[in-house]
């Protein structure tokens, strides 16, 4: 049997949840929390459609066939019960830097309404992260005073911080980069290119959409760099520059270089988790402030300069 929404490496959290569902007691408001690209989306999916009435085997429940009738009508985007908040187009079609507050408020005017069919409304919020401070303030109203049969999945990349006052008023399941079985599992399903696996770190979703030119570029500039430390040249630098600052997947796949390497090396060395901080503060300003790439790219060379010097 297939599933309409393919998931790995995550089991535990999902257990977590169904036994809330099973005994009745289960909460509003579901924070999915962990790195990107390691399918918390596609988990709020499975727990959406579940809430709705779609079903998988007894062994299995959150993997529906693509054919149930309700996983059908979800895969589709056309069920009643169901709203999933991201980043639209603006007037220019092109995307926006953030979820708007006024999206937020159709939200809650759709949880304000009895559920079509009977059963539950379900929201899904991807992501929290990209909620601009009106947005979050509007949901926090929701979660404060939830409608009856409504239940709501935050999904949170943990890029920005929340506000406190949301993660209170939800349960949280955390879920992890997946191991190394479940990555080249999570891949083989999605047809991804070969060059995702290396890109991936335990995060599938990332590697896939890593796996451009300018992205390969990128990490292969970033891994060069890297290996010349803490004396690299000027050619390797001016090419690591000029590759990272060619558009947003160049720049991500050079920052993941740079703080995976960053994260390994603090397992031995203690100080280098304060490099990774900094250098993940600084990517995250970058993005906040629309910074120029190549300033960006810039900074955080500087950045990894400081961190390999005080090793």
């Amino acid at each position: 049997m297939t599933s309409a929404w393919p998931l790995y490496g995550h089991d535990a959290a999902e257990a977590s949840f169904l036994a809330s569902a099973t005994t009745g007691k289960l909460h509003h408001g579901w924070l999915i929390e962990g790195p990107s690209g390691i399918g918390k989306a596609t988990m709020a999916k499975r727990l959406a459609a579940y809430m709705l009435g779609a079903r998988g085997p007894e062994t299995s429940p959150l993997d529906a066939d693509p054919s149930d009738p309700v996983a059908r009508t979800c895969l589709a985007g056309g069920h009643p019960d169901l709203r999933v908040v991201h980043r639209e187009l603006n007037d220019k079609g092109k995307l926006r830097q953030d979820i708007t507050v006024d999206q937020i408020r159709e939200l809650t005017h759709f949880f304000s309404l009895k559920p079509a069919q009977g059963g539950w409304r379900v929201g899904i919020i991807d992501s929290l992260d990209e909620l601009n401070r009106n947005g979050a303030n509007a949901l926090l109203k929701t979660l404060e005073e939830p409608p009856g049969h409504s239940i709501l999945f935050l999904v949170n990349h943990g890029t920005t911080p929340i506000l406190p006052t949301i993660r209170s008023r939800c349960r949280v399941l955390r879920v992890s980069a997946l191991s190394d079985e479940d990555t080249k599992r999570a891949l083989e399903t999605a047809d991804a290119p070969d060059e995702a696996v290396s890109l991936s770190k335990g995060r599938p979703g990332l590697g896939i959409q890593l796996s451009t030119p300018s992205g390969l570029a990128a990490s292969h500039a970033a891994k060069i760099l890297l290996r010349s430390l803490p004396r690299p040249n000027d050619g390797l630098v001016t090419d690591a520059l000029q590759t990272a600052s060619a558009d947003d997947t160049a720049m991500q796949a050079f920052q993941e270089e740079i703080l995976s390497w960053l994260a390994h090396r603090a397992e031995q060395e203690p100080t280098a988790a304060k490099a990774w901080l900094d250098i993940s503060r600084l990517a995250g300003e970058a993005r906040a402030l629309k910074m120029d790439p190549a300033q960006t790219a810039s900074k955080l060379i500087a950045g990894l300069y400081s961190a390999a010097r005080t090793h």
